[in-house]
Protein backbone atom coordinates (compact mmCIF):
# COMPACT_ATOMS: atom_id res chain seq x y z
CA UNK A 1 0.00 0.00 0.00
CA UNK A 2 0.97 3.32 -0.86
CA UNK A 3 0.97 6.50 0.54
CA UNK A 4 -0.31 9.24 -2.45
CA UNK A 5 0.27 12.91 -2.14
CA UNK A 6 -1.98 15.30 -4.95
CA UNK A 7 1.00 17.17 -6.75
CA UNK A 8 -1.42 20.14 -7.16
CA UNK A 9 -2.02 20.80 -3.76
CA UNK A 10 -0.07 18.18 -1.52
CA UNK A 11 -2.77 16.65 0.26
CA UNK A 12 -1.60 13.03 1.38
CA UNK A 13 -4.54 10.60 0.77
CA UNK A 14 -5.01 7.03 2.51
CA UNK A 15 -3.08 4.28 1.70
CA UNK A 16 -3.74 2.61 -1.38
CA UNK A 17 -2.64 0.11 -4.49
CA UNK A 18 -3.02 2.68 -6.97
CA UNK A 19 -3.38 5.97 -7.05
CA UNK A 20 -6.74 7.52 -6.18
CA UNK A 21 -9.13 8.62 -9.09
CA UNK A 22 -9.24 12.32 -8.26
CA UNK A 23 -8.41 14.51 -5.20
CA UNK A 24 -11.55 15.70 -3.81
CA UNK A 25 -9.67 19.28 -2.27
CA UNK A 26 -8.86 20.34 -5.91
CA UNK A 27 -12.27 19.42 -7.18
CA UNK A 28 -13.80 22.13 -4.64
CA UNK A 29 -14.05 25.27 -5.82
CA UNK A 30 -11.72 26.62 -4.09
CA UNK A 31 -8.95 24.76 -5.44
CA UNK A 32 -7.84 23.73 -8.76
CA UNK A 33 -7.07 20.83 -11.09
CA UNK A 34 -4.49 21.80 -13.58
CA UNK A 35 -4.62 21.72 -17.65
CA UNK A 36 -2.93 18.37 -17.50
CA UNK A 37 -5.46 16.49 -14.97
CA UNK A 38 -5.16 15.22 -11.72
CA UNK A 39 -1.35 14.24 -11.02
CA UNK A 40 0.68 12.48 -8.23
CA UNK A 41 3.50 11.18 -6.47
CA UNK A 42 4.06 9.10 -4.23
CA UNK A 43 5.68 9.27 -0.45
CA UNK A 44 8.94 7.19 -0.92
CA UNK A 45 9.37 9.51 -4.11
CA UNK A 46 9.30 12.72 -2.70
CA UNK A 47 11.46 11.34 0.51
CA UNK A 48 13.95 10.48 -1.96
CA UNK A 49 14.16 13.97 -4.25
CA UNK A 50 12.87 16.50 -2.06
CA UNK A 51 13.99 17.60 1.49
CA UNK A 52 12.71 20.71 4.25
CA UNK A 53 14.00 23.91 4.65
CA UNK A 54 14.38 25.28 8.06
CA UNK A 55 14.78 29.23 8.94
CA UNK A 56 14.48 30.99 11.99
CA UNK A 57 12.54 33.82 11.64
CA UNK A 58 12.44 35.48 15.14
CA UNK A 59 12.76 34.39 18.45
CA UNK A 60 10.27 31.78 19.57
CA UNK A 61 9.22 31.15 15.78
CA UNK A 62 10.69 28.83 13.04
CA UNK A 63 9.24 28.41 9.55
CA UNK A 64 9.64 25.00 7.61
CA UNK A 65 8.87 24.97 3.85
CA UNK A 66 9.52 21.66 1.60
CA UNK A 67 11.91 22.24 -1.42
CA UNK A 68 11.44 22.15 -4.48
CA UNK A 69 7.90 23.31 -3.51
CA UNK A 70 4.72 20.75 -4.37
CA UNK A 71 1.38 21.92 -4.24
CA UNK A 72 0.85 25.24 -2.81
CA UNK A 73 4.45 26.12 -1.66
CA UNK A 74 3.41 27.11 1.50
CA UNK A 75 5.40 26.89 4.58
CA UNK A 76 4.61 25.54 8.10
CA UNK A 77 5.07 27.65 11.07
CA UNK A 78 6.67 26.06 14.70
CA UNK A 79 5.62 28.29 18.02
CA UNK A 80 7.63 27.74 20.61
CA UNK A 81 6.55 28.26 24.12
CA UNK A 82 7.88 27.79 27.94
CA UNK A 83 4.73 25.56 27.92
CA UNK A 84 5.05 23.51 24.75
CA UNK A 85 5.55 23.79 20.65
CA UNK A 86 2.55 24.01 18.15
CA UNK A 87 3.05 23.34 14.36
CA UNK A 88 0.44 25.78 13.00
CA UNK A 89 0.07 24.61 8.89
CA UNK A 90 1.72 21.68 7.61
CA UNK A 91 3.74 20.66 4.55
CA UNK A 92 3.34 17.18 2.72
CA UNK A 93 6.67 15.56 3.80
CA UNK A 94 8.20 14.84 7.07
CA UNK A 95 12.24 13.51 7.10
CA UNK A 96 14.59 12.51 9.91
CA UNK A 97 17.02 15.47 10.18
CA UNK A 98 13.24 17.77 10.53
CA UNK A 99 12.07 15.41 13.29
CA UNK A 100 15.24 15.77 14.99
CA UNK A 101 15.46 19.27 15.39
CA UNK A 102 11.76 19.76 16.62
CA UNK A 103 12.57 17.11 19.23
CA UNK A 104 15.21 19.00 20.30
CA UNK A 105 13.24 21.96 20.93
CA UNK A 106 11.18 20.05 22.94
CA UNK A 107 9.12 17.77 20.85
CA UNK A 108 5.40 19.23 19.75
CA UNK A 109 2.41 19.82 21.74
CA UNK A 110 -0.26 20.13 18.97
CA UNK A 111 -0.45 20.72 15.62
CA UNK A 112 -3.13 22.95 14.60
CA UNK A 113 -4.31 24.68 11.07
CA UNK A 114 -5.54 27.86 9.03
CA UNK A 115 -7.46 25.49 6.57
CA UNK A 116 -7.92 22.33 4.64
CA UNK A 117 -5.40 23.45 1.75
CA UNK A 118 -2.79 22.94 4.65
CA UNK A 119 -3.82 19.57 6.08
CA UNK A 120 -1.52 17.74 3.37
CA UNK A 121 1.10 15.73 5.31
CA UNK A 122 -0.45 15.95 8.70
CA UNK A 123 -1.17 12.31 9.50
CA UNK A 124 2.59 11.41 8.55
CA UNK A 125 4.10 14.40 10.97
CA UNK A 126 1.68 13.50 13.95
CA UNK A 127 3.29 9.96 13.79
CA UNK A 128 6.49 10.52 13.42
CA UNK A 129 6.74 12.73 16.18
CA UNK A 130 5.27 10.32 18.45
CA UNK A 131 1.36 10.72 18.09
CA UNK A 132 0.84 14.65 18.56
CA UNK A 133 -3.12 15.34 18.85
CA UNK A 134 -4.18 17.17 15.18
CA UNK A 135 -6.74 20.14 16.58
CA UNK A 136 -8.94 20.39 13.30
CA UNK A 137 -12.82 22.27 13.08
CA UNK A 138 -15.11 20.18 13.28
CA UNK A 139 -16.65 22.70 10.23
CA UNK A 140 -14.10 21.26 7.86
CA UNK A 141 -13.72 17.58 8.98
CA UNK A 142 -15.13 16.62 5.58
CA UNK A 143 -11.73 17.62 4.05
CA UNK A 144 -9.41 14.74 5.54
CA UNK A 145 -8.43 12.83 2.62
CA UNK A 146 -6.08 10.23 5.10
CA UNK A 147 -8.35 9.92 8.29
CA UNK A 148 -6.56 9.07 11.33
CA UNK A 149 -7.31 8.48 15.10
CA UNK A 150 -5.24 11.21 16.12
CA UNK A 151 -7.18 13.94 14.78
CA UNK A 152 -8.81 15.80 17.50
CA UNK A 153 -12.20 17.76 16.44
CA UNK A 154 -12.93 21.07 18.58
CA UNK A 155 -16.29 22.95 17.92
CA UNK A 156 -17.29 26.48 18.76
CA UNK A 157 -15.06 29.31 17.55
CA UNK A 158 -12.02 29.95 20.50
CA UNK A 159 -9.29 26.92 20.93
CA UNK A 160 -6.64 27.82 23.22
CA UNK A 161 -4.05 25.84 23.05
CA UNK A 162 -1.35 26.29 25.30
CA UNK A 163 -1.11 29.28 27.27
CA UNK A 164 -0.70 32.45 25.33
CA UNK A 165 -1.24 30.10 21.77
CA UNK A 166 -5.13 30.64 20.98
CA UNK A 167 -6.88 29.85 17.69
CA UNK A 168 -9.87 31.80 16.58
CA UNK A 169 -12.05 29.74 14.02
CA UNK A 170 -13.22 33.18 11.51
CA UNK A 171 -14.77 31.21 8.62
CA UNK A 172 -14.51 32.86 5.07
CA UNK A 173 -12.54 30.82 2.68
CA UNK A 174 -13.85 27.67 4.92
CA UNK A 175 -16.23 27.07 7.06
CA UNK A 176 -13.81 26.38 9.63
CA UNK A 177 -10.85 28.73 8.63
CA UNK A 178 -9.04 30.40 11.31
CA UNK A 179 -5.86 32.04 12.86
CA UNK A 180 -3.71 31.37 15.44
CA UNK A 181 -2.98 34.35 18.07
CA UNK A 182 0.64 34.00 19.35
CA UNK A 183 0.95 36.14 22.75
CA UNK A 184 4.21 36.27 22.67
CA UNK A 185 5.13 37.05 18.99
CA UNK A 186 6.59 40.57 17.29
CA UNK A 187 8.60 41.26 20.58
CA UNK A 188 5.79 40.71 22.91
CA UNK A 189 3.02 42.76 20.80
CA UNK A 190 1.32 40.06 19.34
CA UNK A 191 1.27 38.36 16.38
CA UNK A 192 -1.41 36.57 14.10
CA UNK A 193 -0.43 33.73 11.85
CA UNK A 194 -2.98 33.50 9.12
CA UNK A 195 -2.48 31.11 6.47
CA UNK A 196 -4.67 32.60 3.67
CA UNK A 197 -7.65 32.86 6.20
CA UNK A 198 -6.22 36.64 5.59
CA UNK A 199 -4.13 36.81 3.15
CA UNK A 200 -1.12 38.64 2.90
CA UNK A 201 -0.80 40.70 -0.10
CA UNK A 202 2.32 41.15 -2.50
CA UNK A 203 2.35 44.74 -0.87
CA UNK A 204 2.92 43.39 2.80
CA UNK A 205 0.90 46.84 3.55
CA UNK A 206 -2.57 45.23 2.65
CA UNK A 207 -4.50 41.97 2.97
CA UNK A 208 -7.29 40.47 1.75
CA UNK A 209 -10.29 37.83 1.97
CA UNK A 210 -11.32 35.51 -0.50
CA UNK A 211 -13.86 32.35 -1.03
CA UNK A 212 -11.06 31.12 -3.44
CA UNK A 213 -7.89 32.72 -4.57
CA UNK A 214 -6.79 30.55 -7.71
CA UNK A 215 -10.09 30.79 -9.26
CA UNK A 216 -10.76 34.88 -7.25
CA UNK A 217 -14.01 34.01 -6.12
CA UNK A 218 -14.89 36.61 -3.68
CA UNK A 219 -16.23 36.95 -0.23
CA UNK A 220 -19.50 38.71 0.45
CA UNK A 221 -19.09 42.36 2.01
CA UNK A 222 -20.97 41.08 5.35
CA UNK A 223 -18.54 38.01 5.65
CA UNK A 224 -15.51 40.76 4.84
CA UNK A 225 -17.03 42.95 7.76
CA UNK A 226 -17.27 39.98 10.26
CA UNK A 227 -14.00 38.67 9.95
CA UNK A 228 -12.35 42.15 10.14
CA UNK A 229 -14.85 42.84 13.62
CA UNK A 230 -13.26 39.55 14.79
CA UNK A 231 -9.56 40.19 14.09
CA UNK A 232 -9.91 43.88 15.82
CA UNK A 233 -10.54 42.15 19.28
CA UNK A 234 -7.37 40.01 18.88
CA UNK A 235 -3.75 41.52 20.02
CA UNK A 236 -1.62 41.41 17.37
CA UNK A 237 0.56 43.83 15.54
CA UNK A 238 2.68 41.14 12.94
CA UNK A 239 0.97 39.21 10.60
CA UNK A 240 2.67 35.74 9.32
CA UNK A 241 0.90 34.69 5.79
CA UNK A 242 1.02 31.06 4.32
CA UNK A 243 4.22 31.92 2.69
CA UNK A 244 7.98 33.02 3.44
CA UNK A 245 7.61 36.47 2.12
CA UNK A 246 4.04 36.96 3.26
CA UNK A 247 4.90 39.04 5.92
CA UNK A 248 3.26 42.04 7.83
CA UNK A 249 5.71 43.21 10.02
CA UNK A 250 4.16 46.22 11.51
CA UNK A 251 0.70 47.88 12.54
CA UNK A 252 -1.08 44.66 11.50
CA UNK A 253 -4.56 45.37 13.38
CA UNK A 254 -4.60 48.96 11.09
CA UNK A 255 -3.73 47.02 7.83
CA UNK A 256 -6.42 44.54 8.34
CA UNK A 257 -9.09 47.00 9.40
CA UNK A 258 -7.64 49.35 6.00
CA UNK A 259 -8.00 46.54 3.51
CA UNK A 260 -11.13 45.37 4.52
CA UNK A 261 -13.00 48.79 4.40
CA UNK A 262 -11.04 48.95 0.76
CA UNK A 263 -12.41 45.51 0.25
CA UNK A 264 -15.97 46.37 0.81
CA UNK A 265 -15.98 49.66 -1.07
CA UNK A 266 -15.11 47.62 -4.03
CA UNK A 267 -17.91 45.46 -3.74
CA UNK A 268 -20.65 48.37 -3.20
Amino acid sequence: MTIWICKTCGAQHAPSANSPDHCAICEDERQYVGAAGQEWIDRDTINATHANDWREIEPGLSGIGLTPTIGIGQRALLVQTPDGNVLWDCVPMVDGKTVDKIRALGGLSAITFSHPHFYTGMVEWSEALGGVPIKLPEADLDNVMRPSSLIEPWSGDVLEVLPGVTVHRLGGHFTGSSVLEWAAGAGGKGAILVGDTIQVAPDPNWVSFMRSYPNMIPLPAREVRRIADRAAALRFDRIYGGWWDRVVQANGQDVVARSAARYVRALD
